[in-house]
């Protein structure tokens, strides 16, 4: 493969990289906008994933050799079951029940990055723990001041923010190699 074949395909993969981190961005876009779209999408797929495991647990249950092993996987199967219908046949009311559930989470967070930040304080970096703390401590509490109406925007926006951040990351990445790529390609025509 020669040099300027190289180049070009890795300019093409460049370019669909941008397209696609183009597409991940305005997708990320539209779940900030309609974010209870997206927050029933995420507990409902959650619920189908819990289904899928509890049907594991039973499988597991039925092939257990001892009847001690037996019951606990049955019960756990029942657990992930009944979770996972629940979450799945009733999306909206579970993500009322996620959207308290991930307040508290990031409450606890809050607080296990404070002390963490506090234990590691003479190394540098450790003002990183506490902005994180800081962070977690305010997005909870918004979320649980205004819970359970912030259900309607909690889950469906984060998600939206981490998906559009994922898709601007693409596009940097991606513009930066396909960048280098075409200054490899000037140096080459130069040296010729």
């Amino acid at each position: 493969m020669s040099a300027q074949s190289l180049i070009e395909d890795v300019k093409k993969h460049a370019l669909w990289s941008i397209v696609m981190g183009v597409l991940t961005a305005a997708f990320g876009v539209f779940l900030i906008v309609c974010p209870l779209v997206m927050a029933k999408i995420t507990t409902a797929l959650l619920g189908w994933i819990l289904i899928s495991v509890g049907i594991a647990q039973l499988v597991f249950a039925l092939h257990s050799q001892k009847t001690g092993g037996f019951f606990l996987k049955l019960v756990a199967a029942a657990l992930f079951g009944v979770t996972g219908a629940g979450l799945a046949f009733a999306p909206m009311e579970s993500v009322e029940a996620l959207t308290g559930l991930l307040g508290t989470l990031l409450l606890v967070q809050a607080g296990l990055a404070t002390v963490a930040a506090f234990q590691i304080r003479p190394l540098a970096g450790w003002a990183w723990f506490l902005t994180d703390a800081g962070a977690s401590f305010l997005l909870g509490t918004l979320i649980m001041l205004k819970w359970p109406s912030s259900s309607v925007w909690a889950i469906g926006t984060l998600v939206g923010v981490a998906v559009l951040t994922s898709g601007i990351a693409r596009i940097v990445f991606a513009a930066k190699i396909r960048g280098g790529v075409c200054s490899v390609e000037r140096s080459l025509r130069a040296a010729a």
